[in-house]
């Protein structure tokens, strides 16, 4: 799987309502790609990409469960795996969550 595309996925299902301080979206372009290249480059990183994909995919359904046991065990063991993924990711995901959905910059990322 694309891990530029499961970043996408990733910010998608965890963007709040409202942003807070938005960042810059022309910024995340380069960003994004330098996260998705530094993944792409290591196996150990591609292979924790793809655990963390599967991770937020039990967590949604842990969440429809209305399991929050379970999504909180889940939750954490994602932030361990973001952690392994490095800063720059971990920096991405925040700007993902905190920039304007509507902006042309972000739309385009999740294309």
């Amino acid at each position: 799987m694309n891990p530029l595309r499961i970043v996408a996925i990733l910010a998608i299902s965890s963007m709040p309502l409202f942003a807070h301080g938005q960042p810059d979206s022309a910024k995340l372009k380069p960003d994004a790609q330098k996260v998705a290249s530094s993944i792409r480059g290591d196996k150990a990183k591609a292979q924790t990409y793809c655990q963390l994909d599967s991770l937020s995919e039990q967590i949604d359904e842990a969440a429809r469960a209305k399991d929050t046991k379970k999504v909180e065990a889940l939750t954490e063991r994602a932030n361990e795996l973001e952690k392994q993924l490095g800063p720059e990711y971990h920096a991405l995901f925040d700007a993902l969550n905190d920039a304007d959905p509507n902006s042309k910059d972000v739309q385009d990322k999740y294309q």
